[in-house]
């Protein structure tokens, strides 16, 4: 299920439960990103921004600003962004909380993994997939 981060969302996991229960899936990847744009701010930068103006804001060596500042709203406190520092842990973080779900089933296994930009590799993040096991 393809979103921004590639995070285990609401929407994600209705999606994985979905697929799971009229489509027979039997396991799960969870697949991050290197250089992803979500480690790029955070969620209150965003809400500040979104808070002054809907408009596309812009990044320097200041950081994130508004290139106008009207017509804001402060809707976004309640979104959750889902926004991240450290890779790795975003996708123990998210294999985490799919295996802990509980309209998961135990006996689906979820990895964990990282797609490498430069090398074009996919990491496995082990900790992640030992989260995942099947049990």
């Amino acid at each position: 299920m393809r979103n921004a981060g590639g995070r285990a969302s609401d929407d994600a996991i209705r999606s994985l439960i979905i697929s799971h229960k009229l489509l027979g899936t039997k396991e799960f990847f969870v697949i991050h990103h290197s250089d992803c744009g979500m480690a790029l701010f955070t969620d209150q930068i965003i809400r500040n921004l979104l808070a002054k103006s809907l408009k596309t804001a812009t990044v320097d060596s200041n950081g994130w600003r508004n290139l106008e500042e009207s017509g804001g709203s402060d809707e976004a406190k309640y979104i959750p962004f889902l926004t991240f520092e450290n890779l790795e842990k975003s996708v123990v973080d998210d294999v985490k909380r799919i295996r802990n779900h509980p309209l998961i089933p135990k006996d689906i296994p979820v990895y964990g993994y990282f797609y490498d930009v430069k090398t074009g590799k996919l990491v496995e993040v082990e900790e992640a997939t030992k989260i995942g096991r099947a049990s």
